[in-house]
């Protein structure tokens, strides 16, 4: 458990969240509180999470994962072609 006479630690994550040591109460702009009990919290900076202001990871970059090629693929094996 973290002594409340012990300064709050924030990390500041390039590209991401800020890491917020918790439990943390986050007040938005438009004056909704809403609370954390977790011992570290990722509070969104760009926006985009779907739960914001807590990260849902949404300011990471997505990229389709290259699958084989169609000429490289293996097809399923019937009965017929063993």
């Amino acid at each position: 458990m973290r002594n409340d006479a012990e300064p709050r630690r924030i990390r500041l994550e390039r590209g991401g969240p800020l890491l917020v040591e918790g439990p943390v109460t986050v007040t938005g702009d438009d004056g909704v509180a809403v609370t954390s009990k977790r011992f570290t919290v990722a509070v969104c900076t760009c926006r985009r999470s779907r739960t914001y202001p807590w990260c849902d990871t949404s300011h990471r970059r997505r990229t389709a994962v290259p699958g084989p090629s169609s000429d490289t693929a293996a097809a399923p094996r019937g009965e017929d072609d063993r």
